[in-house]
């Protein structure tokens, strides 16, 4: 009887496009995970960073400006398009985000100091113009800059008369005010002594005490609202290196303190009803 032949076995040599298969069917499924899930978190950071910027400006920590703001809230936003939204209150949009903080954040346009700095602006076009006085708005309140070379003499804490004239027009307008009033007095870094000073200190404080007392005593500002403080050289405007940075350091300065809070909350509260 005739044995049967037999065959030797065949060795598969491309059973390792099954687990090369199976690995990239596994990576292709990964990175989908993981498309998905950038898009959707990059609409919920885009939302929560516009929501944050809202807020910080409601605080005044950001300035203003032009904003894109989306449509739908289903809508990713672009980083590069998140910016400070300007007014979110007129946006009802922007309120699903952050609700307006009522008493907390003072509208520009509505700023209770804007009124009296174009009156003071006005009235002292003249000194402003000479460069004796400088009107300038800050996140504090209102500063009005008095000059040494206008109000004072060198060295000194009297007043000049030839200011009196400015004085009488800047007072006209502050008697009739109910905020409050800080008198600064500043110098340059140049050392002072003589019979009456022995330092810039004395020098800076006198000078805001003796423009206090000209409120009071001549003026009839209650003195309720005013209060002083003595900086010396440690606040400069400008630079000492220079006889005009030097004369633009030695000033006092009027700030005319932004109104309380409560008040803020009061007033917006009686424009609601």
């Amino acid at each position: 009887m005739r044995r049967r032949k037999k065959h030797p076995e065949h060795i598969n040599h491309e059973r390792w496009l099954v687990s090369y298969a199976d690995f990239i069917t596994l990576l292709f499924a990964f990175f989908v995970v993981l498309y998905s899930s950038a898009q959707v978190d990059k609409r919920k950071v885009g939302r929560l960073a516009l929501a944050i910027q809202v807020a910080f400006q409601q605080m005044g920590v950001f300035d203003t400006s032009s904003t894109e703001i989306p449509l739908s809230d289903s809508e990713a936003v672009p980083f590069s398009k998140v910016q400070v939204v300007e007014n979110s209150e007129l946006t009802s949009d922007m309120t699903r985000f952050v609700q307006p903080m009522k008493g907390f954040l003072i509208p520009t346009s509505n700023a209770p100091l804007k009124d009296i700095q174009q009156e003071l602006e006005k009235v002292l076009a003249p000194e402003i113009q000479k460069k004796l006085v400088d009107v300038k708005a800050h996140r504090e309140g209102l500063v009005i800059s008095l000059h040494e070379v206008g109000f004072y003499e060198s060295g000194s804490a009297s007043l000049r008369p030839s200011s009196r004239d400015a004085l009488d027009r800047l007072a006209a307008i502050l008697e009739k005010r109910t905020e409050s009033l800080r008198i600064e007095g500043h110098t340059d870094n140049q050392p002072i002594h003589n019979r009456r000073f022995a330092s810039n200190w004395e020098l800076s404080t006198s000078r805001a005490s003796e423009l206090i007392r000209l409120f009071v005593e001549h003026y009839g500002i209650s003195p309720q609202r005013l209060s002083a403080a003595g900086y010396a050289e440690f606040h400069p405007v400008a630079a000492n290196d220079t006889a005009e940075g030097r004369a633009r350091n030695r000033r006092v300065d009027i700030v005319i303190l932004n109104p309380p809070r409560h008040n803020v909350e009061q007033d917006s509260s009686k424009s609601e009803q």
